[in-house]
């Protein structure tokens, strides 16, 4: 029984993953939305989880967690970043972001908050708590 869990939890990491890479993609290519330095460095964290992840389903590989986290927790903490230079917490000057578009353009904004960076971090924060769910299921076997 553990053993499908574990494959539901991975899984999971790679549907975030595969929505967030054709997420990025549809922006970019389809809406015209130039990215960022931080979202490119973002991108370089998420696109290689699909493969990743995609690599460890079939047959359920428990070592997938140390290959995949570090591209999630990577991400996790440029997200971070990127959402509060986003929301001026950090301020411009301390943006990467130097040529071409800004890190704090406002591409979408649903809902009143919800921004193509607090995206991101939803995903990754998604991902890098199912891993670790994940983590602590194969440990318990």
């Amino acid at each position: 029984m553990n053993n499908e869990k574990n494959w539901y939890l991975l899984f999971g990491c790679w549907v975030l993953a595969t929505i967030s890479t054709l997420g990025s993609l549809f922006f970019s290519e389809i809406m015209g939305f130039v990215p960022c330095v931080l979202c490119w460095y973002q991108r370089i964290a998420m696109y290689p989880l699909v493969i990743i992840l995609l690599v460890g389903l079939f047959p359920i590989d428990k070592k997938v967690f140390k290959y995949a986290m570090p591209f999630a927790a990577i991400g996790l903490f440029i997200s971070i970043y990127h959402n509060l230079l986003h929301y001026g917490i950090v301020p411009e000057s301390a943006s990467p972001c130097v040529q071409g578009v800004p890190c704090s353009t406002v591409y979408i904004n649903w809902l009143g908050f919800i921004t193509i960076p607090v995206l991101s971090f939803i995903s990754f924060s998604l991902i890098v708590f199912l891993l670790i769910m994940f983590k602590r299921e194969s440990n318990e076997e």
